[in-house]
């Protein structure tokens, strides 16, 4: 894991958590609607560009594979990929 500090959080790195994100929210909040997904991806990559720490774990090819946000000692956000968390189970 590598906490990616906010001047090297590219855009294209923010495409990719974003990507990862919906993918995790999908097959993990079931109870909210596709609608109210797409309307929460609006302020993910706000989120993801501000969050004090950002965290992110990589699989063997660099893609992000999970993240975390901390912010002042408070988990704010935790994700991981389906196909990894279903690994788990």
């Amino acid at each position: 894991m590598n906490e990616i500090s906010k001047v090297k959080r590219s855009q294209v790195l923010i495409e990719k958590l974003v990507n990862l994100w919906e993918n995790s929210v999908k097959a993990s909040h079931l109870f909210l609607s596709n609608k109210e997904i797409e309307e929460i991806k609006k302020y993910v990559p706000q989120a993801l560009r501000e969050i004090e720490h950002l965290i992110v774990e990589t699989d063997k090819t660099e893609n992000p594979i999970a993240f975390m946000g901390i912010y002042k000692n408070k988990l704010e956000m935790l994700f991981i990929e389906n196909r990894i968390r279903q690994k788990v189970n």
